[in-house]
This record gives C-alpha cells, sequence and structure tokens, in this order.
C-alpha cells in the first residue's frame, strides 16, 4: 500500500475519527451537566428551608375551619351482668356561613431569599339549624347539652394576634385550645336542639400566615370573599372562585359553596370526620375540601433554571454539530480540545444562569447568560478558524437556539409541540449542509 493510499485512507476516516471524539467529549459534557443540576437542586432546597425557617417565627399555612358545635352524650352498655357507660360526641356543623377576609401581604428577606408572609383580618357568621338528631340513630334524651361547646379550627395557632372571642346572643365567648393542637374551643348555653335554629355566632380573627389561606366549607352554604393588595394570587383548593379580579393593586374573589360539593356531612359521630392539617390524604379529613389563595412571589428562578438544564444536552449536540459543518465547509481543521472548551463554555452558561438569577430575575439573568456566552464562543471560533463570517454564522446559530430555548421555557403547554417541530426543522439544515461532505 503506497502513501498515496494511506493518505487517502486517513483522510476518509479523519472526520469518522473525529466525530467519534466529539461524541465522547459530549458524553463527559453530561457529567458537569448533571452536577450543575444538582447545584440548582441544592439552592432550591436552601430557599425553602429559608422559607421554613422564616414561617416558623411569624406562622406557617394557615387554613380555618369553623364554627362547629360538640354536644357529648352517653350511651349504656352491658356485658357480663356490669353496665358500662361510654361518652360520645355530635359534631354540628352550621347552615349557613358567611366569610370576608382582608389579605394584607408583607414580603421578607432572608439573606438573598424572599418570603411571603400576610397579615389577615378575618370576619365568620354562622347561622345553625335544628340538627335532625334522629338520622344518627342517637336517641335525644342521651344528649347532655350542659357540657356543649363550640370548637374553631387554625392550622397554625402561633399566628394568632389576639384571642378569640365568639358572640352568640347575649354571650361572649372565648375560645382556648382544646386538649392540644390546632382546634379552640369553648363552652356554650344551649338547652336543646330547638335553640340551635337560627341560632347565630359571629367572630372576628387577626390571623398571622405565610404563602397559603384556605377556609373548609362547613355551611352547608358558604361564602368566601377575599381581598388582598397582593397582585400575584393563585387560587386552590377544592374549588375554584365564581368570581376573580386581579389588578395591579390587588385583587378580590368569590368562592361560593354547598354541602353537595363536599366529602363530609352536616352532622356527624365521634371522629367519623375531624379537621386536621390540609391534604393529609385521608377521606375523613375536611380540610381536604378547603379553598382560597396562595400568596406567592411570581419569580421562581429555579424552577426555570432546573428546565432550562434539561436542554443541555440538545444544546450541546446542535452547536457541536455546527461548529463541525462550519469547519468542514471552511476546509480548516479542529482540534477536539477546542471543541471541549467550547462545552465548556456550553456548561457555564447554566451556572452563571442559576447565579445571575438569584438576585436579578430569570428572563434578564438569561439574557446575560446568553449574551456573554455567544460572546465568548464567537470570539474563541473567530480566532481560531481566521473568519469573522464563520465566527458570525456560529453565534447567529447560538442566538437562535437560545431564542428557540427560551421560547420553550415559557411556553410550557406548548413546549412539546415546539421542541419537536424544531428538531425536524434543526435535521432538515444539517441533512442540507452535510451534502457536500465526501467520503
Amino acid at each position: 500500500m503506497n502513501t498515496t493510499t494511506i493518505n487517502q485512507l486517513w483522510t476518509k476516516s479523519k472526520v469518522l475519527i473525529k466525530s467519534f471524539i466529539v461524541l465522547v467529549i459530549f458524553l463527559l459534557l453530561q457529567i458537569p451537566a448533571l452536577y450543575v443540576k444538582s447545584l440548582v437542586e441544592e439552592r432550591e432546597a436552601r430557599q425553602k428551608d429559608a422559607i421554613a425557617e422564616v414561617s416558623s417565627k411569624w406562622a406557617s399555612k394557615q387554613t380555618v375551619a369553623g364554627p362547629m358545635i360538640v354536644v357529648p352524650y352517653y350511651e349504656r352498655s352491658t356485658s357480663n351482668n356490669e353496665q358500662t357507660i361510654q361518652k360520645h360526641l355530635l359534631t354540628i356543623l352550621p347552615g349557613e356561613l358567611k366569610i370576608t377576609a382582608e389579605v394584607q401581604p408583607q414580603e421578607k428577606s432572608r439573606g438573598i431569599y424572599k418570603v411571603m408572609l400576610y397579615h389577615s383580618s378575618i370576619h365568620i357568621a354562622a347561622k345553625f339549624q335544628q340538627p335532625d338528631i334522629n338520622k344518627l340513630n342517637i336517641p335525644i334524651e342521651s344528649l347532655v347539652w350542659k357540657e356543649a361547646y363550640i370548637k374553631l379550627f387554625v392550622a397554625d395557632v402561633k399566628g394568632l394576634d389576639d384571642e378569640i372571642k365568639i358572640k352568640y346572643q347575649n354571650q361572649q365567648l372565648q375560645l382556648s385550645p382544646f386538649e392540644v393542637g390546632q382546634e379552640l374551643s369553648s363552652p356554650v348555653q344551649i338547652n336543646s336542639p330547638g335553640e340551635l335554629d337560627n341560632a347565630e355566632f359571629s367572630t372576628d380573627i387577626s390571623l398571622n400566615g405565610s404563602e397559603q389561606l384556605l377556609f373548609t366549607p362547613v355551611g352547608k352554604s358558604t361564602s368566601v370573599e377575599m381581598h388582598s393588595a397582593w397582585p400575584h394570587p393563585s387560587f386552590t383548593g377544592d374549588i375554584l372562585p365564581q368570581r376573580t379580579q386581579v389588578h395591579n393593586n390587588g385583587f378580590n374573589a368569590e368562592w361560593k359553596s354547598f354541602s353537595h360539593k363536599r366529602n363530609f356531612p352536616q352532622q356527624w359521630k365521634d371522629n367519623n370526620f375531624k379537621a386536621d392539617e390540609p391534604n393529609a390524604g385521608e377521606t375523613a379529613n375536611i380540610n381536604s375540601s378547603a379553598f382560597g389563595a396562595d400568596f406567592f412571589i411570581p419569580v421562581n428562578g429555579y424552577q426555570k433554571t432546573l428546565r432550562s438544564v434539561k436542554y443541555a444536552a440538545l444544546c450541546i449536540i446542535l452547536t457541536f454539530a455546527a461548529f463541525f459543518l462550519i469547519e468542514t465547509n471552511n476546509k480548516k481543521s479542529v482540534h477536539p480540545f477546542h471543541y471541549l472548551l467550547v462545552g465548556v463554555a456550553l456548561i457555564l452558561f447554566y451556572t452563571l444562569l442559576l447565579s445571575l438569577s438569584e438576585y436579578i430575575g430569570f428572563n434578564l439573568s438569561y439574557f446575560v447568560a446568553a449574551a456573554a456566552t455567544i460572546a465568548l464562543v464567537g470570539w474563541f471560533v473567530s480566532g481560531l478558524l481566521q473568519s469573522l463570517k464563520a465566527s458570525s454564522l456560529l453565534s447567529a446559530i447560538l442566538v437562535l437556539l437560545y431564542t428557540y430555548i427560551f421560547t420553550i421555557l415559557q411556553l410550557q403547554d406548548y413546549s412539546l409541540l415546539l421542541g419537536s417541530v424544531g428538531l425536524f426543522i434543526t435535521l432538515a439544515v444539517i441533512m442540507h449542509f452535510s451534502k457536500k461532505m465526501q467520503w
């Protein structure tokens, strides 16, 4: 085999060998890409820890349920000639419940992290109806009305700025913790079920919380009005509000709920149903039917940065493909080490994006990081290929690539469609320019 033949074989194999080396470099770059992903998750975890720390000192997410009236009753049973008396509880919910909440947002900082807190003034008016005791097969004479009490659930009692006092007829009932936890209660003077017919209870609550405020629709008919100066609410819970007004100065929202929309009845025995932390996953948890609003800071760069890192492999492989075609068409050979340097620059884009987004927001950070990366790669390729035209072409490709990825990040609902179309067009462009390659 003469020298000419060897040179021809090397020339033909050079492209294949170099392509394999570039592929190996691409695979190696996935290691730092995974590191960047874990770094984003770590920073997001730190943000959550900061929010939890501030919230623990102020008050956590709040859910309010009540008022509810509880009446003890006793059942006698005989076993082995021994008579035992067992205490039970009958819980009665109001027929009509009206809630008005004024929420004043307070944005606090913990280091570089922002935490959404609020103070709320809540007015609750409840009107009861005479309960249908026969439905639960409870003997009326077994009910001990003199031991009846009224209770109210508040998710985090640390958020209470003042004692809760409920007005009922000429009585003013002061609620205190019931056993342990989040339920507050007070004895109430009721002598018979008939006294509950059209009985009205009302209270005003001064309540602090963070991020979320929910109300449980314990009324047979429940209406909730919420007003706030926070312009970025996210309505959440079991139902959405029937009417909303969201503007730059805040929002107004109105909910209307009826008993047939929830998963618990108007009255029940013992602990068949209970008020506990929402989303606990229990069918007996009445707070799973709660609804309200999230008060969150809309700029969360971590989630968007994490989504952008998922496109790192696509960004690197398309940049390498464009770089490879440009150097081939310019008939200049670039060392594989230079591909590695370009790939490292593309990875550093994400660390730059992450660090900047903690201070100036995601969108502006994306623009600054993309501009810096494109300028660096363009300058580097210009020196390698000694061609301003080739450098400008690769820079233009990077501009289109980063713009394309940014658009995908903004259009979540259409990201799959846009991604599929974009990849198809990219493949068509690569196929077109690769036709000039000779084997």
